[in-house]
């Protein structure tokens, strides 16, 4: 039993853990667009007499953002695509030097 458990738990310790990239990708693009959207929305709620001057900058690279509701969806959708793009790129970054390090076994 305790040759088993050992084993095991080299085992463990010797695989590298390979992530899904488009999961990733998915939350991170979520994280990404409700922070936008949030911080949007609190600013057209918040109101004065100049709303939200530095966010609304991202419209300089953002098409279609403006800082108002429906800027907030454009803004949404634009921060789930960038951010979508940059956790699946980091986590194919990732699985490439973990199967530099464990490669994958043929039939696996």
């Amino acid at each position: 039993m305790a040759t088993d458990t050992k084993d095991l738990e080299a085992l463990v310790l010797v695989r590298v853990v390979r992530l899904n990239a488009a999961i990733a990708g998915v939350v991170t693009g979520l994280l990404a667009g409700l922070v936008l959207f949030a911080a949007t929305n609190w600013l057209v709620l918040k109101g004065g007499p100049v709303v939200g001057p530095h966010l609304a900058l991202l419209g300089q690279y953002f098409i279609g953002y403006r800082v108002s509701f429906v800027g907030s969806l454009i803004g949404f959708a634009w921060a789930f695509l960038l951010g979508f793009l940059a956790g699946a790129a980091v986590v194919a970054i990732y699985n490439r030097l973990a199967d530099l390090r464990d490669p994958p076994a043929r039939g696996r």
